[in-house]
Protein backbone atom coordinates (compact mmCIF):
# COMPACT_ATOMS: atom_id res chain seq x y z
CA UNK A 1 0.00 0.00 0.00
CA UNK A 2 2.70 2.62 0.51
CA UNK A 3 4.22 2.07 -2.98
CA UNK A 4 0.43 3.17 -4.26
CA UNK A 5 0.86 6.80 -4.33
CA UNK A 6 4.13 6.77 -5.39
CA UNK A 7 2.91 4.22 -8.67
CA UNK A 8 -0.22 6.68 -8.99
CA UNK A 9 2.27 9.65 -8.77
CA UNK A 10 4.54 8.16 -11.57
CA UNK A 11 1.27 7.67 -13.79
CA UNK A 12 0.39 10.88 -13.44
CA UNK A 13 3.38 12.38 -14.27
CA UNK A 14 3.48 10.15 -17.29
CA UNK A 15 0.01 11.36 -18.28
CA UNK A 16 0.90 14.44 -17.90
CA UNK A 17 3.87 14.42 -20.33
CA UNK A 18 2.16 12.18 -22.76
CA UNK A 19 -0.73 14.38 -23.19
CA UNK A 20 1.95 16.82 -23.93
CA UNK A 21 3.36 15.18 -26.82
CA UNK A 22 0.14 14.45 -28.64
CA UNK A 23 -1.37 18.01 -27.99
CA UNK A 24 1.45 20.31 -28.11
CA UNK A 25 4.53 18.99 -29.76
CA UNK A 26 3.37 16.53 -32.23
CA UNK A 27 0.46 19.70 -33.58
CA UNK A 28 3.75 22.20 -33.54
CA UNK A 29 6.18 19.63 -35.11
CA UNK A 30 3.71 18.57 -38.02
CA UNK A 31 2.46 22.75 -38.45
CA UNK A 32 6.02 23.21 -38.61
CA UNK A 33 6.07 21.83 -41.77
CA UNK A 34 3.39 23.85 -43.41
CA UNK A 35 4.31 26.02 -45.68
CA UNK A 36 2.90 29.85 -44.44
CA UNK A 37 3.21 31.94 -47.20
CA UNK A 38 4.02 35.29 -47.22
CA UNK A 39 2.01 38.78 -47.77
CA UNK A 40 4.97 39.38 -50.87
CA UNK A 41 4.05 35.50 -52.57
CA UNK A 42 0.64 36.27 -51.38
CA UNK A 43 -0.17 39.89 -53.26
CA UNK A 44 1.58 40.47 -56.65
CA UNK A 45 -0.53 43.44 -57.37
CA UNK A 46 -2.70 46.06 -55.94
CA UNK A 47 -6.55 45.43 -56.50
CA UNK A 48 -9.26 47.09 -58.61
CA UNK A 49 -10.72 48.07 -55.01
CA UNK A 50 -7.82 49.79 -54.05
CA UNK A 51 -6.93 51.84 -57.13
CA UNK A 52 -10.48 52.79 -56.80
CA UNK A 53 -9.93 53.99 -53.50
CA UNK A 54 -7.26 55.92 -55.04
CA UNK A 55 -9.11 58.02 -57.13
CA UNK A 56 -12.30 58.21 -55.14
CA UNK A 57 -10.62 59.99 -52.17
CA UNK A 58 -7.15 61.07 -53.58
CA UNK A 59 -6.12 64.08 -50.66
CA UNK A 60 -6.47 60.90 -48.16
CA UNK A 61 -5.54 58.37 -50.01
CA UNK A 62 -1.94 60.16 -51.41
CA UNK A 63 -1.79 62.03 -47.52
CA UNK A 64 -1.91 58.33 -46.13
CA UNK A 65 -0.54 55.77 -48.78
CA UNK A 66 0.84 57.70 -51.67
CA UNK A 67 0.17 55.77 -55.13
CA UNK A 68 -1.74 52.89 -55.20
CA UNK A 69 0.88 50.57 -56.26
CA UNK A 70 1.63 46.84 -54.66
CA UNK A 71 3.98 47.96 -51.92
CA UNK A 72 1.23 50.41 -50.35
CA UNK A 73 -1.30 47.83 -51.08
CA UNK A 74 0.45 44.89 -49.04
CA UNK A 75 0.72 48.05 -46.15
CA UNK A 76 -2.89 48.67 -46.25
CA UNK A 77 -3.87 45.21 -45.78
CA UNK A 78 -1.53 44.15 -42.89
CA UNK A 79 -3.17 47.73 -41.27
CA UNK A 80 -6.90 46.65 -42.31
CA UNK A 81 -5.88 42.86 -40.85
CA UNK A 82 -4.42 44.13 -37.52
CA UNK A 83 -7.01 46.93 -37.04
CA UNK A 84 -10.02 44.24 -37.22
CA UNK A 85 -8.77 42.13 -35.01
CA UNK A 86 -8.08 44.90 -32.73
CA UNK A 87 -11.40 46.34 -32.98
CA UNK A 88 -12.99 42.82 -32.40
CA UNK A 89 -14.57 42.59 -35.80
CA UNK A 90 -14.03 38.72 -35.57
CA UNK A 91 -16.97 38.73 -32.56
CA UNK A 92 -19.70 39.42 -34.95
CA UNK A 93 -17.87 38.21 -38.34
CA UNK A 94 -16.21 34.89 -38.63
CA UNK A 95 -14.20 33.99 -41.49
CA UNK A 96 -15.00 31.12 -41.79
CA UNK A 97 -17.69 29.26 -44.48
CA UNK A 98 -18.55 25.61 -42.75
CA UNK A 99 -20.14 22.95 -45.08
CA UNK A 100 -23.22 22.70 -42.69
CA UNK A 101 -26.74 24.36 -42.60
CA UNK A 102 -26.35 25.69 -46.40
CA UNK A 103 -23.59 28.24 -45.04
CA UNK A 104 -22.52 28.23 -49.10
CA UNK A 105 -25.77 29.22 -49.82
CA UNK A 106 -25.50 32.34 -47.71
CA UNK A 107 -21.67 33.26 -47.45
CA UNK A 108 -20.64 32.01 -50.73
CA UNK A 109 -17.82 28.89 -51.59
CA UNK A 110 -17.19 26.60 -48.58
CA UNK A 111 -13.57 27.51 -46.85
CA UNK A 112 -10.81 24.71 -47.47
CA UNK A 113 -7.62 24.91 -45.37
CA UNK A 114 -5.23 26.00 -48.34
CA UNK A 115 -6.49 29.50 -48.47
CA UNK A 116 -5.61 29.94 -44.69
CA UNK A 117 -2.12 29.26 -45.10
CA UNK A 118 -0.49 32.74 -45.42
CA UNK A 119 0.56 35.03 -42.60
CA UNK A 120 -2.14 37.23 -43.41
CA UNK A 121 -4.68 34.54 -41.66
CA UNK A 122 -2.24 34.07 -38.70
CA UNK A 123 -3.94 33.98 -36.34
CA UNK A 124 -7.09 32.03 -37.75
CA UNK A 125 -10.62 34.15 -37.42
CA UNK A 126 -12.69 31.13 -37.92
CA UNK A 127 -14.76 32.73 -34.82
CA UNK A 128 -18.26 31.24 -33.27
CA UNK A 129 -20.69 33.84 -33.42
CA UNK A 130 -21.93 35.17 -36.57
CA UNK A 131 -23.97 38.39 -35.47
CA UNK A 132 -23.44 39.61 -38.72
CA UNK A 133 -22.41 37.70 -42.18
CA UNK A 134 -19.40 35.55 -42.81
CA UNK A 135 -16.98 37.99 -44.23
CA UNK A 136 -14.20 35.10 -45.80
CA UNK A 137 -16.31 35.43 -48.95
CA UNK A 138 -17.10 39.60 -49.08
CA UNK A 139 -14.85 40.32 -51.80
CA UNK A 140 -16.85 41.71 -54.83
CA UNK A 141 -20.38 41.99 -53.12
CA UNK A 142 -20.11 45.73 -52.44
CA UNK A 143 -18.64 48.53 -53.93
CA UNK A 144 -16.24 50.95 -51.79
CA UNK A 145 -19.09 53.43 -51.56
CA UNK A 146 -21.23 51.16 -49.49
CA UNK A 147 -18.14 50.15 -46.88
CA UNK A 148 -17.24 53.63 -46.56
CA UNK A 149 -21.28 53.98 -45.57
CA UNK A 150 -21.19 51.33 -43.86
CA UNK A 151 -18.58 52.00 -41.78
CA UNK A 152 -19.40 55.39 -41.40
CA UNK A 153 -23.20 54.44 -40.09
CA UNK A 154 -23.89 50.98 -40.77
CA UNK A 155 -27.77 51.87 -40.78
CA UNK A 156 -27.76 53.73 -43.87
CA UNK A 157 -27.33 50.62 -45.62
CA UNK A 158 -28.68 48.33 -43.38
CA UNK A 159 -31.12 49.91 -41.45
CA UNK A 160 -31.62 46.66 -38.71
CA UNK A 161 -27.67 46.69 -38.61
CA UNK A 162 -26.49 46.46 -34.58
CA UNK A 163 -23.01 47.13 -35.83
CA UNK A 164 -21.76 50.49 -33.98
CA UNK A 165 -20.38 53.28 -36.28
CA UNK A 166 -16.86 53.77 -36.66
CA UNK A 167 -16.20 57.23 -36.80
CA UNK A 168 -12.69 56.72 -35.93
CA UNK A 169 -11.81 55.40 -39.47
CA UNK A 170 -12.68 58.96 -40.69
CA UNK A 171 -11.63 62.35 -40.90
CA UNK A 172 -14.40 64.21 -41.08
CA UNK A 173 -16.26 62.18 -43.45
CA UNK A 174 -13.52 60.91 -45.66
CA UNK A 175 -11.76 57.53 -44.81
CA UNK A 176 -8.26 57.74 -42.77
CA UNK A 177 -5.37 55.61 -43.11
CA UNK A 178 -7.34 53.44 -41.21
CA UNK A 179 -10.95 53.54 -43.05
CA UNK A 180 -8.94 52.89 -46.36
CA UNK A 181 -7.09 49.80 -44.59
CA UNK A 182 -10.12 48.73 -43.44
CA UNK A 183 -12.29 48.45 -46.93
CA UNK A 184 -9.10 47.45 -48.78
CA UNK A 185 -8.87 44.48 -46.45
CA UNK A 186 -12.70 43.12 -46.17
CA UNK A 187 -12.27 44.09 -50.53
CA UNK A 188 -9.41 41.61 -50.31
CA UNK A 189 -11.37 38.58 -48.34
CA UNK A 190 -12.29 35.97 -50.82
CA UNK A 191 -10.78 37.46 -53.58
CA UNK A 192 -9.16 33.91 -54.48
CA UNK A 193 -12.65 32.88 -54.79
CA UNK A 194 -14.90 35.25 -56.74
CA UNK A 195 -16.58 33.58 -60.46
CA UNK A 196 -13.75 35.52 -62.01
CA UNK A 197 -10.82 34.62 -60.19
CA UNK A 198 -11.80 30.81 -60.29
CA UNK A 199 -12.23 30.81 -64.02
CA UNK A 200 -8.41 32.56 -64.66
CA UNK A 201 -7.24 29.77 -61.99
CA UNK A 202 -8.83 26.62 -64.18
CA UNK A 203 -8.06 28.67 -67.58
CA UNK A 204 -4.64 28.80 -66.21
CA UNK A 205 -4.59 25.36 -65.08
CA UNK A 206 -5.53 24.05 -68.25
CA UNK A 207 -2.77 25.96 -69.55
CA UNK A 208 0.02 24.24 -68.21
Amino acid sequence: MEKLPTILLAAGVGCFALAGILSGYLPLAHLGKIKVKTVEELVTEPSYEFQDLAKRYPEQFKKYYGDANVENYRKALKLGRDTYIAEACWHCHSQYVRPVSNEDQRFGKVSYAEEYQNEMFLPHLFGTRRVGPDLIRESGKHGNDWHVAHFYDPTIVVPTSVMPKYSWFFDGDQPNQKGLAMIAYVQWLGSWATPEAIARAEAEGGQK
